[in-house]
């Protein structure tokens, strides 16, 4: 059996090999629609939220507001989002979902729930919690280290 120590690495290595797998995956997924993981992660923050200002979508995502600026223009140039007048701001802009981006991300939404029954449907109840659970101290830990979130805030 292995040290501790060296199962420790193992996992990283694991870790590294996982997260290596998943972004090639999707960006390849996603270039196939005109995407990149940086402009569906606006999206998802648009799903998740609602129309919303770039202001509001920038520190959402930690970003800037020029990067978040060339996201959205890719965005509306692509034809997924619109820039709307804000109902009380007269300063600002609503980004707002087009049909297309509405399509894209529902479509998104389909194909994340099947590779969820892909990834895990084998996988007895006990190990899965426990896979989780592992993995929330893992987050925990990047945390505590002060490592920004990820997408979904957590």
């Amino acid at each position: 059996m292995m040290e501790t120590r060296e199962m420790r690495i193992a996992a990283l290595h694991r870790l590294l090999d996982l997260t290596v797998r998943l972004h090639e995956d999707a960006a390849r997924s996603l270039a196939r629609d005109g995407l990149t993981t940086s402009r569906t992660t606006v999206l998802w923050h648009l799903r998740r939220r609602g129309p919303a200002t770039q202001r509001e979508l920038a520190n959402a995502m930690n970003v800037s507001a020029r990067t978040i600026t060339g996201l959205v223009d890719a965005l509306v140039d692509t034809g997924f989002v619109t820039r709307e007048p804000h109902p009380t701001d007269r300063r600002a802009n609503l980004i707002t979902f087009t049909d297309r981006g509405t399509r894209t991300i529902e479509a998104l939404e389909r194909q994340q729930e099947e590779f969820v029954d892909l990834l895990f449907a084998g996988m007895p109840d006990a190990r899965f919690r426990c896979f989780v659970e592992g993995l929330d101290d893992v987050l925990r830990r990047l945390d505590d280290l002060g490592l920004r979130r990820g997408i979904d805030g957590r």
